[in-house]
């Protein structure tokens, strides 16, 4: 059990819950969502099915890798469970296949609670295809022949999918809207997540680019990769601004600025650092730092 949890990455689930407190702060804020038991069970349903795919994209990655031989000695960061040899890969298939009916019920019961009682099924089957394209991407982001990951699109699916996807559809789960407030937090958490991503593509660029892994920061290299970090944070941290202002009506959402900041701060380390093995600890402050900022907006 204990190296099942370790390859589920569980640190990783504040980063992928950053996107639906940020899309049920959204929700509220707008008016439009109805208080209420369905509404909170909408919510926690969205929760579990994001919690799956982010488990199911960690499994699909540990696999991935080991198998393209990126994980091996030369990695910078935690050990894999496959690359340790704890986790076969005929136990790491059957454990995808499993998450993946897991995320498909979990999400299935999640349209079924959010569409039914206006039986607008319509929106329900498009929410449905865009869930099978969440776990196509989960998937696909290193495993198969020729993985979106290792052609430098990461940046792009995981922008997608922890803002856009993430945000603006679970706001639209509560509202059965899009309310215009919402865009400015999926462009929030949108480039903080890729943030994160960059950072373990700098730290990892070296053995990325030995095994083959054509990652953006392998193709700009080391430098360009740094500068990109300071536009996606800051970036991010003026679309963070500019909703506190126009929609932070209450005092404690102003409080997300404080992170938004410290985001900015840290910046100087990054443009600093020579060695990628000392961005390991950076990349968990990002992560931790979006979901505090979506945490607040949420409590706000």
């Amino acid at each position: 059990m204990k190296v099942w949890i370790q390859a589920m990455r569980l640190r990783t689930l504040p980063l992928a819950a950053s996107c639906i407190l940020a899309g049920a702060a959204s929700a509220k804020v707008s008016g439009l969502a109805e208080s209420g038991e369905r509404l909170q069970l909408i919510f926690w349903l969205t929760l579990a099915t994001t919690f799956l795919l982010q488990v199911l994209s960690n499994f699909a990655n540990d696999f991935g890798d080991f198998s393209h031989g990126v994980d091996n000695e030369n990695r910078i960061g935690p050990k894999r469970t496959l690359q340790s040899g704890s986790i076969t890969k005929s136990q790491m298939k059957r454990a995808l296949l499993v998450t993946t009916v897991l995320t498909l019920l979990s999400g299935i019961s999640l349209l079924w609670f959010a569409f039914s009682p206006s039986h607008q099924f319509t929106q329900a089957f498009i929410m449905l295809i865009i869930g099978f394209a969440a776990i196509a991407a989960a998937i696909k982001y290193t495993v198969g022949n020729n993985p979106y990951g290792y052609r430098g699109l990461g940046d792009l699916f995981v922008f997608l999918f922890f803002g856009p996807v993430g945000v603006v559809g679970t706001c639209y789960l509560m509202t059965l809207e899009i309310p215009h407030n919402t865009w400015l937090l999926a462009v929030t958490t949108g480039l903080y997540s890729t943030a994160v991503l960059n950072l373990n593509n700098l730290r990892d660029h070296e053995n990325d680019r030995i095994s083959g892994k054509r990652t953006l920061v392998v193709q700009w290299e080391f430098n360009r990769g740094k500068m990109y970090q300071i536009a996606l944070v800051i970036l991010a941290t003026i679309a963070l601004l500019i909703w506190v202002v126009l929609f932070g009506f209450k005092p404690v959402a102003w409080l997300a600025i404080i992170p938004g900041l410290v985001q900015c701060a840290l910046l100087l380390k990054v443009w600093r650092c020579s060695v990628p093995a000392q961005l390991d600890s950076e990349l968990k402050k990002v992560a931790l730092l979006t979901f505090l900022i979506s945490l607040i907006l949420f409590l706000g």
